[in-house]
C-alpha cells in the first residue's frame, strides 16, 4: 500500500501560468512581437542609439526565432511574461541606452576543433 502511494505521488499534474492550449500561447507570442514591432522606431528616437529601425527588426526576430523550438507552455509563458516586462521598462525608461545597445553584442563564431579549421583561423 505505501508503495501505491508513493508512485503516485510521484506525478503531479502542472497547471498552466496564463495559456490553456497552444493556441492561446501562440496568439500571446504574436501579441509580444506585434507590440515590440510597433514600439521599435520609438525606441530608436528616444534612446538615441545609432541603429536604424530595421536593425531593431531583425534583432527582434533573432531573439523571437531563437526560442522558436520551445514548446512547453509554461516555459512559453514565462517568456511572454519577461518580454512584456522588458518592453513596461522600456516605454516606462527605467532602461537606459546602455541597456539597449547590450542586445548587439557580437555574435560568437563556435570556436574550429578540427587542425585545418584551426590553421585556416591562425588559432593555436
Amino acid at each position: 500500500m505505501a508503495a501505491r502511494e508513493s508512485a503516485r505521488g510521484g506525478y503531479k499534474i502542472t497547471k498552466p501560468i496564463l495559456s490553456g492550449d497552444y493556441c492561446e500561447a501562440h496568439r500571446r507570442v504574436m501579441g509580444l512581437y506585434r507590440a515590440y514591432f510597433r514600439y521599435l522606431p520609438y525606441v530608436v528616437r528616444r534612446f538615441d542609439i545609432p541603429k536604424t529601425p530595421q536593425d531593431c527588426r531583425m534583432k527582434l526576430r533573432e531573439y523571437f526565432y531563437k526560442n522558436a523550438c520551445v514548446t512547453d507552455l509554461r516555459v512559453i509563458d514565462i517568456l511572454v511574461i519577461k518580454g512584456f516586462m522588458n518592453l513596461r521598462e522600456m516605454t516606462d525608461n527605467f532602461q537606459q541606452m546602455g541597456h539597449v545597445m547590450a542586445h548587439w553584442h557580437p555574435t560568437l563564431e563556435p570556436k574550429r576543433c578540427d587542425f585545418i579549421g584551426k590553421f585556416l583561423a591562425n588559432e593555436d
